[in-house]
């Protein structure tokens, strides 16, 4: 008799992927295979039922850098709509010249706790390194959810870690394998490649 294959429910905390990923020298999220990436975090085993993005909502003052970055985060959303993520979207505030996310990590909270009190899923696998996270994780695990943290092996959080029921460490060589550019480069050299998909440069996160 076959076993079922659990569901999962993915959370992705928007900034702080980016930021990982630029800090292993991948700057262009439009070259990242999103859809293969949940794919691979649900595994055989598992059965996807959604994948959520979480950001701050780019809001232009009329400036050329905020309706740069507007553009940018334009191009993303359409590009997670393509590979079928959806996403949930908190606000950014300027201080000090920089801007703050607020309530994106609110929304992955409420979101893991209604997947969990309304029995959507039975793995919650979170990609996030924030700490604020942990009361929503210690909630799931008590009602009987098994919660998987995502994070970076050169930079994991030792909280989650220790919290979470299971955890991934990814390399940059489990990343390189959803970067659109890289896998057409190696198609390249093989003399497979064919030109296409997505050209130019995202970097709504990169404020200075």
């Amino acid at each position: 008799m076959k076993k079922n294959k659990s569901r999962c429910t993915v959370f992705i905390d928007g900034s702080n992927f980016y930021f990982k990923l630029k800090e292993l020298g991948f700057r262009n999220l439009l070259e990242f295979d999103f859809s293969g990436f949940v794919k691979m975090l649900a595994g055989k085993k598992g059965s996807l039922v959604k994948a959520t993005y979480y950001v701050g909502k780019i809001r232009t003052d009329g400036t050329k850098k905020t309706q740069q970055l507007f553009r940018s985060q334009r191009k993303l959303l359409a590009h997670l709509k393509k590979h079928k993520i959806t996403y949930s979207l908190g606000y950014l505030m300027k201080s000090d010249g920089k801007y703050h996310e607020k309530g994106v990590d609110v929304n992955i909270a409420v979101d893991m706790l209604v997947a969990t009190y309304e029995n959507l899923s039975d793995r919650l696998i979170l990609v996030s390194s924030d700490t604020d996270l942990l009361p929503a994780i210690a909630k799931a695990k008590e009602k009987g959810k098994f919660v998987e943290y995502v994070g970076f092996s050169h930079k994991p959080s030792v909280a989650l870690v220790a919290t979470c029921l299971a955890s991934r460490l990814l390399t940059k060589e489990d990343l390189e394998k959803f970067s659109v550019k890289k896998r057409e480069a190696r198609k390249q050299k093989k003399g497979l490649w064919r030109p296409y998909g997505v050209t130019g440069d995202f970097s709504i996160f990169t404020i200075p």
